[in-house]
């Protein structure tokens, strides 16, 4: 059986059983949507906010990206897809709330520590070198840090991806306002993979602590 025929067959036991359970839910999902909480996290297959935070449909509006990264506010003709996303959750959405959720074993935030693309002008990396940038100061003071570049070397740059994405928002016009009136509140958070825990960042202390 192929990858994508395990996912029609999962979604024959899903609309044979969870839809049908909440039945009523996707009457009203069909109507509109009204999350409260938008979650930024990394593509990586084995991180699937959903299942992390147990939530039903319609609870989170969730993008996802190469290392859970947030650019910073660029008003320019370029597509910007995660700026776009940002918007419209924040301004149309009216989200209150935004979590920026890393994980261990983050193969982006490996790559910009370890600079495994860089010099990638073109063909593979190419894409992945320029995105990780936005690390390159937090890869300066991981690497000062810990010079062998050993697992707790990588979990410091996982950490500082998720504050990187955080001082990112605050050059948001529209993010900025909301957070300084109370009308939206920024939240950081990491998940592990090997023991499950998740742990939520304080942000006047820059630990991260089990939720």
């Amino acid at each position: 059986m192929t990858g994508f025929s395990r996912l029609i067959e999962g979604y024959r036991r899903f609309r044979n059983s969870e839809w049908g359970e909440e039945r009523a839910r996707w009457a009203e999902l069909a109507e509109g949507q009204s999350p409260k909480v938008m979650v930024i996290a990394c593509s990586d297959s084995r991180v699937d906010p959903s299942q992390i935070f147990d939530a039903r449909p319609g609870e989170m509006f969730v993008v996802r990206n190469v290392a859970n990264l947030v650019p910073p506010f660029e008003p320019d003709q370029n597509y910007h897809g995660v700026s776009a996303a940002l918007e419209f959750a924040v301004t149309q959405l009216q989200v209150e709330e935004l979590v920026v959720m890393g994980h261990g074993a983050c193969g982006g935030c490996a790559a910009a520590l370890t600079g495994q693309f860089d010099g990638a002008r073109s063909g593979a990396g190419h894409f992945i070198a320029h995105w990780v940038d936005m690390l390159a100061e937090a890869r300066e003071r991981v690497r000062q840090a810990y010079p062998e570049l050993g697992p707790e070397a990588v979990r410091a740059m996982e950490h500082e991806g998720v504050q990187v994405s955080l001082r990112n928002l605050m050059t948001f016009p529209w993010v900025r306002e909301r957070v300084a009136d109370g009308r939206l509140k920024l939240h950081g958070a990491y998940f592990a993979i090997a023991d499950g825990e998740l742990r939520v960042l304080d942000q006047a202390t820059g630990a991260f602590n089990p939720a």
